[in-house]
């Protein structure tokens, strides 16, 4: 198993654009033998300690191998909106990892 894990940093205002591509890219996760376990908006009171930019939103999947994940990347309805989260996300950052 393949863990990836993001934090999503949006552009003020953008919030539909982003869901929008949200409602595109999450449901083709299990097409590449993935999953989300975790899709969190934390709010202010979630937060007992931070030394970083505090996310919009964090996203924890799993797939079966790397192979998927580079695959799930490739997707082409995926790559067809991506203009949606170009226009919307102002950064993220990407951990990829494996279970301990």
């Amino acid at each position: 198993m393949v863990f990836i894990t993001q934090l999503i940093y949006i552009l003020d205002g953008q919030e539909t654009i982003f869901n929008q591509f949200e409602a595109i890219a999450i449901p083709a996760i299990s097409r590449y033998n993935g999953r989300l376990l975790l899709r969190v908006r934390p709010g202010e009171d979630a937060y007992i300690e931070s030394n970083i930019e505090k996310p919009y939103e964090i996203h924890l999947v799993e797939f079966e191998t790397d192979n998927d994940f580079v695959n799930f990347m490739q997707d082409e309805e995926r790559k067809q909106f991506l203009h949606l989260k170009e226009q919307s996300i102002r950064s993220a950052l990407l951990f990829k990892g494996t279970k301990l």
